[in-house]
């Protein structure tokens, strides 16, 4: 792929569209996991002791554990959300942009 093909990509409307959306999607995603992070890291720092509460009175797991594991899986869900939007509906995106610019290209 020549540098002006690339420069036609770069420019062309629909893949600046795109380039938009994933970044707003991307650092959307990111504002969610890290406000999460800060608000668990918050709650360790200023009240420890609402994660200490056990669960059941006989039990020995505390709520701090689920928060704990609450935390990692949604993180781990957000980022497989983005990833399956990435590379679905962006990259069919990028995909179209660079077949139409090579269409006009060759013509």
């Amino acid at each position: 792929m020549d540098q002006q093909t690339l420069r036609n990509i770069l420019h062309h409307r629909e893949f600046q569209k795109m380039a938009r959306q994933k970044a707003l999607l991307g650092w959307g995603f990111s504002a969610v996991i890290f406000f999460m992070y800060v608000v668990y890291i918050w709650i360790i720092g200023s009240s420890p002791e609402l994660l200490k509460i056990p669960v059941s009175p006989e039990g020995i797991t505390t709520w701090g554990i689920y928060a704990g594991i609450f935390v990692i899986v949604f993180s781990f869900i957000t980022t497989g959300i983005y990833v399956k939007i990435a590379n679905g509906k962006f990259d069919k995106m990028t995909q179209d942009v660079v077949q139409a610019v090579q269409e006009n290209h060759h013509e």
